[in-house]
């Protein structure tokens, strides 16, 4: 079987283009060409072919041959009378976060699945990819190397295999249950190699001694490291790229983001890279790939892996609970829980992708789908006093789909909760993951059965806490980012992107909470801008509780079952 060929070239670095040259076998007079529209781990069409310029096609007598573009991904190619088609084009590579390809002067990295062409026919060859790049770079990839060339089989294994070619690298590795893991730093970094290889080693043993192995026999950390605020993680089989920032603080303020990032995108190793939902199994490449299972693949990742930093020790529980808290934060700042699902959300990450979208329309799979993965955990502690937990489920779905080659139905998840707590969950999943609604009962009951406990505080700010209104303040103005539905502000005709000049005609100088504070009990009309338009604005009457902070607590004195439960939880 002819192997297929792709050729890196930087000719082009200095307008931010990856010149590539791709070579793939023909067996029919007219072949068509795809481009992936989506990459796994981003559950939104790519749109990559938007960054495609000067595609040519030739023959094996390097002649030109006609095409025809058919869709925005897709190119009919006439192959008669050719052994393989040579395909020209370039890659426009500017933007670097964790499932981009960027190419500068210090760097050559790629993630296949944007950027390389397949046919149905070529998708399960071998494929060989040759990079030009100078000798003194090193390529930090999970990708067979030999200097700058590199094989794997198959355009599945292609797409799950991002590189990075660059003369910054650093490495180091270690090895847990015969499992080497490579650490990766990419860009102007100083690591703390003992450190990061003992916080790693730690969580990561962990983690495989909960599953009993790890999926495949050696996974790479390979962390991109920029100058400027940056936080993104993307999970692959036998790797992960991590892009995070700023520098200067990576080993230090940012250094919980860095564990936690690691420890999630290292859980979706078994989880989705492995346990895969049925509608993704196998990936199809050329359309949407929609699965109701986000809470699972996201959402239980998410719980987990900020779980098993702690189970491992690598968190304390007061490190812990700042984290897990969060998600309670962005749970109750969203009204959207109110009214749209998990399992619907899960769906529309294909509609909106990650952006903020309409106001107030969706749920995160990653925020829901963790609160719920903690909820789920406490339903089997309870169902089998205490003796399996989320951790065992997971196994039986380790063991039964990913290792028997099959993909996770929404109906089989359900039967395997079943299966390892004894009771049923229907009731449980149509109330909470079907149906939207309040889960604040709900989770102050699982908190308080492993011995901890919902903490709830005003904000500071007055025109968060009594008004219902988030905002930023720049030089002399502030502008609205959020407002709560049915709150006084929203009551009051306050909108998103209002600006506020002046309080009672008192013009602001990044003091909007003061002079709201002051006029307390008074009538407080607002200066707005909107759209270019001036207007006044008359508050209506404060009322409690919007935007409240959230935090996470041991219960004081517990009783000897919550201590118990709490033990359990977290070991």
């Amino acid at each position: 079987m002819q192997e297929v060929i792709f050729q890196f070239s930087r000719e082009l670095t200095s307008q931010q283009y990856v010149v590539i040259r791709a070579e793939l076998p023909v067996y029919e007079e007219v072949t068509t060409i795809y481009l992936p529209v989506w990459r796994p781990g981003r559950y939104e069409l790519g749109n990559f072919s938007k960054y495609v310029r000067n595609i040519q096609f030739f023959n094996d007598r390097e002649e030109k041959i006609a095409y025809e573009k058919t869709t925005d991904s897709t190119w009919r190619v006439k192959t008669e009378k050719t052994k393989y088609v040579s395909v020209y084009y370039e890659f426009y590579a500017n933007e670097l976060n964790s499932g981009s390809t960027f190419i500068d002067q210090t760097q050559l990295y790629v993630n296949p699945v944007n950027c390389c062409l397949f046919t149905d026919d070529t998708f399960q060859h071998d494929i060989k990819i040759e990079l030009d790049i100078p000798d003194s770079w090193q390529v930090a990839t999970s990708m067979k190397t030999e200097g700058s060339v590199m094989r794997v089989k198959g355009f599945d294994e292609l797409f799950d295999s991002p590189f990075v070619a660059s003369s910054l690298l650093q490495e180091r590795s270690y090895e847990s249950n015969g499992t080497l893991f490579h650490i990766w730093f990419n860009g102007v970094v100083k690591p703390d190699w003992t450190k990061i290889l003992y916080d790693f080693k730690k969580f990561t043993d962990k983690q495989v001694e909960a599953f009993g192995d790890f999926p495949v026999d050696e996974f790479h950390f390979i962390n991109q490291i920029v100058p400027f605020r940056k936080y993104h993680g993307v999970e692959h089989l036998r790797s992960t790229i991590i892009t995070l920032g700023p520098t200067f603080e990576i080993f230090e303020e940012l250094y919980n983001d860095l564990l936690g990032v690691s420890s999630h995108e290292l859980y979706h190793a078994w989880n989705v890279k492995s346990i895969r939902p049925i509608e993704m199994f196998p990936y199809n490449f050329k359309k949407e790939n929609y699965s109701p299972l986000g809470y699972l693949c996201e959402g239980v990742t998410t719980y987990q892996g900020d779980m098993f930093l702690r189970k491992s020790e690598v968190f304390d529980d007061a490190t812990f609970f700042y984290e897990f808290g969060d998600q309670f934060q962005k749970h109750f700042d969203n009204p959207a829980r109110m009214s749209y699902s998990v399992r619907s959300s899960s769906i529309d990450t294909w509609v909106d992708g990650y952006e903020p979208g309409a106001p107030g329309r969706k749920v995160s799979i990653y925020t829901e789908g963790c609160l719920l993965a903690f909820l789920t955990d406490v339903f089997i502690m309870q169902a089998t006093n205490n003796e399996k937990n989320i951790d065992d489920l997971m196994i039986v779905l380790y063991e039964e789909f990913a290792k028997q080659n099959k993909g996770v139905s929404e109906a089989d998840y359900l039967q395997i909760i079943e299966l390892v707590s004894g009771r049923s969950f229907e009731a449980y999943f149509n109330q909470y993951f079907v149906e939207p609604g309040n889960l604040e009962e709900e989770l102050n009951k699982a908190l308080d059965y492993v011995g901890c406990k919902l903490v709830r505080t005003a904000p500071k700010s007055i025109f968060e806490s009594k008004y219902g209104v988030k905002y930023t303040e720049p030089i002399n103005a502030a502008a609205i980012k959020a407002v709560y539905p049915g709150s006084p502000a929203d009551r009051s005709g306050l909108m998103l992107e209002d600006e506020i000049f002046a309080v009672n005609n008192i013009a602001l100088t990044k003091s909007l909470d003061k002079w709201i504070s002051h006029f307390q009990g008074e009538k407080i009309t607002l200066l707005v801008r909107r759209n270019g338009i001036f207007m006044e604005i008359e508050l209506r009457e404060p009322k409690e509780g919007y935007y409240d902070r959230f935090s996470i607590a041991k219960v004081e004195n517990p009783d000897q079952a919550q201590t118990a439960s709490f033990n359990k939880w977290l070991s």
